[in-house]
């Protein structure tokens, strides 16, 4: 049995997702030759409204943005029983040289991260490339991987598991905590 704590509610999830696309918008300013990546499936939420917010703030509407699928570039994808069903990659642009920020929900492991590293050299070879993540299990990872931008560092144990729900695929934003009783 699982025990749940809200770490983060839709006010909280609100300012610290403004205040992530006003830090990539002092960074980048017209996000000219810059594409935003949201990693499926669950980062892609996050991808699009920081990108919504990005062109807002920015006056460009033309920000490039893509989805992009890394089931089959994980390194454990054929240990499972199940046959995987991957998500679909929309991304109608070449990224070579252009800056990719690559957004996901949680950062936990590293492994999705390296994963979608090596799917972005399918669509070129990036001028440089960044991590945007809503919150970082910083105290987990097994590989060196670091976000660029951080909306919430979270301290957690290896049993715990950090829930990220949108409101476009739930009923509410928020963000939980679940950890096994007793641990």
């Amino acid at each position: 049995m699982m025990e749940s704590k809200i770490l983060l509610n839709a006010d909280r999830m609100a300012v610290m997702i403004r205040r992530m696309a006003y830090e990539l918008y002092e960074n980048y300013t017209d996000f000219d030759n810059t594409a935003i990546i949201g990693l499926q499936p669950r980062g892609v939420i996050f991808a699009r409204r920081l990108h919504s917010m990005l062109q807002e703030i920015s006056g460009n509407q033309n920000i490039l943005i893509g989805e992009l699928d890394v089931t089959f570039h994980r390194d454990d994808f054929r240990r499972g029983s199940e046959p995987l069903t991957p998500s679909v990659n929309s991304m109608n642009f070449i990224i070579e040289d252009k800056r990719v920020i690559l957004i996901d929900d949680v950062l936990y492991t590293g492994r999705s991260v390296r994963a979608a590293m090596d799917a972005l050299t399918t669509y070129g070879r990036p001028a440089k490339v960044e991590l945007a993540v809503l919150i970082d299990r910083r105290y987990s990872r097994e590989l060196p991987i670091g976000p660029d931008y951080t909306g919430e560092q979270v301290d957690t144990r290896a049993h715990d598991k950090v829930k990220v729900e949108w409101k476009e695929k739930s009923k509410e934003d928020c963000v939980w905590l679940l950890t096994a009783e007793g641990n």
